[in-house]
Order: structure tokens, then C-alpha cells, then sequence
């Protein structure tokens, strides 16, 4: 197939472009390195230090004999995204990562809010106005999060819900409950698409995915040129790989509030195989479809506590557990059951987090403990302001 990835130079859509050009589709990235000014801007770093786009694409090329196409552009750049989706040969499929996803990034202030908000929804309909003018039958694959829905007192379907309500019945996107101004972005993003698909006549498959873990591929793992990110910071960072850095480090696995904040989370592996379906059963003209990109559920403290017993009894590292005052506004303890059927029925065979890739993690974070910014680590960005928590503290108190 011929396949465009928006946003290649990512963690997920780095990985998924070696991984689909290695299985001979014809891979085109774009990006505009957004990315990488953001980690100067905040003093950010890669545990594992990354090449250039360019450098990984050579060595991807001449190691493979494949050939990676590299355009440096912006979605937001509405003439500059056409004259790509217009070629004479046009892509079979977009697979569109160029976001910002990161909340604490969308929580920092109304500027980082807003340019959020500017690359993701306008982003967004760009892609989609440039499809529906010159390639309405490439097919959209959209990476979403499971994020979108919250946590609702009730099983969470994948994207759509069958509501009975006054003796009448009628299938209706799924309710979505976003937990930050990024999350706002991705539900505005799937109203969107399914309006263009209404509309249109577009194709597109949304992946509301999970949180991703993971670091090594079979593609990764050919040389260090090809090294992937590896986020660990209190903007970027997810939780599993902040426990691998404090167990790395010696120091106590922080749980942010009770723990109870129970989540999806996916392999990397799995990720780009997702992809891989995703654009190979391709939706039907007019059709939007919801692939929840998911294949366990955690809650925080049951991770830590995963990640202490391998620390321990696997790895004889002593490790604690410390709570933190949690930064966000969010339920610490709530009911969390999501379905993840679609996938699974076209052949995803899931990889189930194991004792063996928390052990990876650790080691990988042990070789590059001298790349670690500890200040980089404790949550520093607050969902509410200190006169906020002070008026919150008192009314709880009362």
C-alpha cells in the first residue's frame, strides 16, 4: 500500500513507519519537527538520545535497502498539505499522529491551551478538507485516545452506544467526558471526522488508543540510529516508564493521589500492528468506525505494584511506593470496563505487558541513567490554580 503517516517523526509513528516499510508498503512521512522544539522550549529530553529524521531514515534505507520518503511540512499549513494529497498517484491510506498529545502540555497555561488547540482541531480539518477535495477515497486512519471517554459509571463501547429513551432507540456516538484541554482536541477531532464522513463520503477509522509502553521493535532494534523516544518527564512522560526510571535510580515509584485512576495501556508492538489492520481492512466510503486500541487496563497503584514485585523479586532492587498529591482533577478511585472487540476480530493477537518487558525497561533505563534531568520527573503542572485548591481544600474541610 501507499501510506502517508502525518507526524513519522514520533514516538508511535516512527515505530509504525519501520514497521510498515519493512512489510513493503510504500512509507511517506511527514512532519514539521514541532516536537522536538517543544522538548527545547521546557528543557526536555529523550532518555535515549534520538538521531535527526534524516539521519534514522538513512540508516532505515541503507540498512533495509527500502526507501523512506521524508516531506517537511505542517497540517496547519492548509496549501502545503494539498499539494501532497493531490500527487498523481494518490495514497491509500493517511495515518494521521501529528498532534500534540500530551495533557499536562495542554494544562500549562491559556498559550499552550490554545496552540494545542491550534495544531490539533485545525490540523485536523486540514486533512480533512484536503481529502475531500483531491483524494476522498484515500482512507483516514486517526490515532485517537481512549482518554475521550473518561470515566463513566458504565461499560465503555467502542465509539458508539445504543440509547433507549422514551420508547424510541437510536445508535449515538458514545458520551465522551475529556479530562484536559488535549483530550477537548481529540473529541472535537472525532466530531469531525464523522461529520466529513456523513457529509463526504470520506472513509476513516478513528484508534482510540491507550496508553502506550514499550521501547524495543524487531525494526528498532537493527541499530542505535534508529532509537526511538523514550519519555520520562512530568510533561510527556507516561507512568510506566516513569516507574522503570525510579526503580532505575533507586528511588520510590510516585502514585500520584489513591492510584485508583484505572486506564487502557497497549505494547508498542501492538500499536503498530493496529496500524497495520487498521489500513489494510480499510472503512467503506461514507463509513466512520471506532477501534478502541487497547489490550489491558491498569490502575496506577496496580502497576507500581508490578513494576515493585519485578524490582524485587525478579531484579533484587528494593523499592517503595510513595504517594504524591495528584495534580489533576480526576476520580482516584471509579468504575473503568472498556471493550476492545474490533481489533481482536480482524487478527490482533494481543502482547500482554509481562515481568520480561518491565525488566527491559528497567535495564534500558539503568544504561542511560546519565540522560536522566531528576527535576524533569515530580509533577510540576496543576489542573487547578493554588487559590482554586486552597477554596477546595476549605470546602471539603466544611
Amino acid at each position: 500500500m501507499k501510506i502517508l503517516i502525518a507526524g513519522g517523526d514520533g514516538y508511535c509513528g516512527w515505530a509504525s513507519a519501520l514497521y510498515l516499510s519493512a512489510r513493503d508498503h510504500d512509507v511517506t512521512i511527514i512532519d514539521n519537527f514541532i516536537r522536538r522544539k517543544w522538548d527545547n522550549e521546557h528543557d526536555l529530553n529523550s532518555l535515549v538520545p534520538i538521531f535527526t529524521l534524516d539521519e534514522r531514515v538513512k540508516e532505515w534505507n541503507r540498512l533495509t535497502g527500502k526507501t523512506i520518503h521524508i516531506i517537511n511540512i505542517d497540517v496547519t499549513n492548509y496549501s502545503a498539505l494539498c499539494e501532497i494529497i493531490n500527487c498523481e498517484t494518490k495514497f491509500d491510506a493517511l495515518v494521521h499522529f501529528a498532534q500534540q498529545r500530551s495533557a499536562p502540555f495542554s494544562m500549562i497555561n491559556c498559550d499552550h491551551a490554545i496552540r494545542t488547540h491550534i495544531n490539533n482541531t485545525v490540523g485536523n480539518m486540514n486533512i480533512l478538507w484536503a481529502l475531500h477535495e483531491y483524494s476522498p477515497n484515500t482512507h483516514l486512519v486517526k490515532l485517537g485516545t481512549m482518554g475521550e471517554y473518561g470515566t463513566p459509571n458504565i461499560d465503555i463501547e467502542e465509539g458508539f452506544i445504543t440509547i433507549e429513551h422514551n420508547g424510541r432507540s437510536d445508535r449515538l456516538p458514545y458520551p465522551k467526558q475529556p479530562g484536559s484541554f488535549y483530550h477537548l482536541t481529540k473529541v472535537s477531532d472525532s466530531d469531525q471526522i464523522i461529520f466529513a464522513c456523513r457529509t463526504w463520503n470520506l472513509r476513516a477509522t478513528d484508534l482510540n488508543q491507550g496508553i502506550v509502553y514499550g521501547y524495543n521493535t524487531d525494526e528498532i532494534d537493527l541499530s542505535p540510529i534508529l532509537a526511538n523516544r523514550f519519555d520520562y518527564d512530568h510533561i510527556f512522560g507516561t507512568v510506566l516508564n516513569r516507574f522503570c526510571i525510579q526503580v532505575a535510580l533507586g528511588y520510590p515509584l510516585t502514585v500520584h493521589g489513591e492510584g485508583g485512576q484505572t486506564r487502557s495501556f497497549i505494547d508498542i508492538r501492538d500499536t503498530v500492528k493496529c496500524i497495520e489492520i487498521a489500513c489494510q481492512t480499510p472503512a467503506k466510503p461514507g463509513e466512520y468506525r471506532v477501534f478502541n486500541q487497547f489490550t489491558e487496563m491498569f490502575s496506577v497503584l496496580e502497576l507500581a505494584k508490578l513494576v515493585k514485585q519485578v524490582s524485587e523479586n525478579i531484579m533484587n532492587i528494593p523499592c517503595e511506593i510513595s504517594h504524591l498529591k495528584n495534580p489533576r482533577t480526576e476520580k482516584e478511585v471509579h468504575y473503568y470496563n472498556c471493550i476492545n472487540t474490533n481489533l481482536r476480530s480482524l487478527g490482533l493477537q494481543p502482547t500482554l505487558l509481562s515481568n520480561e518487558t518491565i525488566v527491559s525497561l528497567i535495564q534500558l533505563a539503568k544504561k542511560y541513567t546519565n540522560q536522566v534531568n531528576l527535576k524533569l520527573i515530580p509533577p510540576q503542572i496543576q489542573w487547578k490554580s493554588e487559590n482554586e485548591q486552597i477554596s477546595a481544600a476549605k470546602q471539603n474541610h466544611e
